[in-house]
């Protein structure tokens, strides 16, 4: 990876070296890093209802008040296929029940008894509001299952039925049909994109009020969320232009839930292309998430920071209005966190800042953001020190002369060889590229002798020497060419160093400035 064409390929593809902009940094995010994506767990794609927030009497409704021991699937079966009302809302009620188990729901067995067509049909009374609002319930329960379970719920025409609760006067009823649907939209892009074609967004931003209860906010952000969710392909853009200034809204209240699920959805929407990103920072919403990352709910600080270590993957037009909006002031005290999770996605943000031109790059240094990278080098879980070391390679591919020598000085370089004993070969070729890169900072100054006696001094030779053992061929060349190129005989030999007391110099010409390692 690091040899000679590789290293003048890579050196091409960023910004400082005069090329073209947008292209280099797209190149480097495809190139560099692309961040593990959150688990089910950071935000779930689907929900079961076990209790509804709006309801007006919650204990009539709830699981707890348990009489469905008394009911079989055939009893259930019996009573929603009668022509008498009472016995469909026992029949349904009793089916919501069993589907609102924590442990095993008989989804499947509802199904394959043929009661989708007559819950669906439950849906339109609105002279029965009980019986209309336990079959959306139910539904609800089997859309939150598998995809084949939501596939059946939408086939049997519950989406457009759906669509039209949601103007219930009614919020409970309202809010059920809310979470159904964000239930389907969780499921795939497919089904996302046939809620959008039926017009589900401006029916659900319809319910934005003052007035509206902050638990249905709660399930509406969420649903809003999951529309958001999906790259395969992304959602439409007239779709995004619809949510984004509502998203914006919610992003200015102050319930942890809401923020949370506001925050997935720009995270989502700015997971894309530079165009994408750019619809998202244009709203001017990029002060407002740095600021979140500094909110003490972990639910809130993790998908801000996603969402800002997507936009500094853009351009070096987005990452500016990240760091003009105080980015650089709060990743220090994020690197630090106590949860490894925040230390790499604080870690994957900086490599993208890193990635950008000098000028940025100089940023990251003003800003004291050096001290806790090295940290996380050093101290790290292997994930974080992963996106550290891409961060460590950006720097030395992007940087000036001087402000490699900077990062030098700062214990990176030792960090990075502690490195080079880790079992990940990828890893162990960012590391060697950037060792390449600082020598060829030092090759500008004339003093790679002197880097090659620092490197040796740490122990770097010696574990360059080992890779050229390694299994990876990649790996074995890498360290190969640097142990020709900078560790031949007799280099090391002339060199007059006082190293007990750290004396390496690198002279920058034109600077007029000594720098000591």
């Amino acid at each position: 990876m690091p040899t000679k064409n590789v290293v003048d390929e890579r050196i091409a593809k960023f910004k400082n070296k005069g090329k073209d902009l947008a292209k280099l940094r797209e190149k480097r995010i495809s190139e560099c890093v692309q961040l593990r994506k959150a688990q089910k767990n950071e935000s779930f794609l689907k929900r079961r209802n076990i209790t509804l927030s709006s309801l007006p009497d919650e204990e009539a409704l709830s699981p707890e008040n348990n009489d469905t021991v008394s009911f079989r699937i055939e009893d259930i079966i019996k009573n929603v296929n009668s022509d008498d009302r009472e016995a469909q809302t026992r029949g349904s009620q009793a089916a919501r029940k069993l589907l609102s188990k924590s442990h095993d729901p008989p989804i499947k067995e509802i199904i394959d008894a043929g009661l989708l067509s007559r819950f669906v049909s439950f849906l339109s009374m609105d002279d029965e509001p009980t019986l209309q609002f336990e079959a959306a319930w139910a539904l609800t329960n089997i859309a939150s299952g598998t995809s084949w379970h939501t596939q059946q719920v939408v086939e049997h025409g519950a989406v457009t039925a759906f669509i039209n609760l949601l103007a219930s006067p009614m919020f409970h009823i309202s809010e059920q049909a809310v979470w159904a649907l964000g239930n389907i939209a969780g499921d795939c892009a497919a089904y996302r994109d046939v809620l959008i074609e039926c017009n589900v967004i401006p029916a659900l931003l319809a319910r934005i009020s003052p007035d509206t209860p902050v638990g249905y906010l709660r399930n509406l952000t969420w649903t809003l969320s999951n529309l958001c969710r999906n790259k395969n392909p992304c959602p439409p853009l007239s779709a995004v232009q619809q949510m984004l200034p509502s998203l914006i809204q919610l992003l200015h209240l102050s319930d942890k839930d809401i923020l949370s699920d506001a925050c997935w959805a720009i995270s989502y929407l700015s997971d894309g292309s530079n165009d994408r990103i750019d619809v998202v920072v244009r709203t001017g919403i990029v002060p407002r998430l740095v600021e979140l990352m500094n909110n003490k709910e972990l639910c809130v600080m993790t998908p801000a920071l996603r969402s800002i270590g997507n936009i500094v993957s853009g351009s070096d037009l987005h990452t500016q209005m990240a760091i003009d909006a105080g980015v650089l002031d709060v990743l220090p005290k994020l690197l630090r966190h106590p949860k490894p999770t925040m230390q790499k996605e604080a870690a994957w943000a900086l490599s993208n800042i890193a990635a950008g031109p000098c000028k940025q790059i100089q940023q990251l240094i003003t800003c004291g953001l050096l001290p806790p990278l090295v940290e996380v080098l050093r101290n790290g879980d292997f994930k974080t020190q992963k996106e550290a070391v891409w961060a460590v390679t950006n720097f030395t591919s992007g940087g000036t002369v001087e402000q490699v020598v900077n990062l030098v000085q700062s214990g990176a370089l030792e960090a990075i060889i502690n490195l080079l004993q880790v079992k990940d070969a990828k890893v162990i070729l960012v590391i060697l590229e950037a060792v390449n890169n600082m020598f060829m900072a030092a090759e500008k100054l004339g003093e790679t002798e002197k880097l090659s006696l620092l490197i040796e001094e740490l122990g770097g030779l010696e574990r360059i020497e080992m890779l050229q053992n390694h299994s990876n061929e990649m790996v074995y060349q890498a360290a190969h060419n640097l142990i020709e190129k900078y560790f031949s005989d007799g280099d090391l030999e002339e060199v007059q160093v006082d190293a007990t007391q750290n004396g390496f110099e690198f002279q920058v010409p034109d600077v007029k400035k000594t720098f000591e390692f």
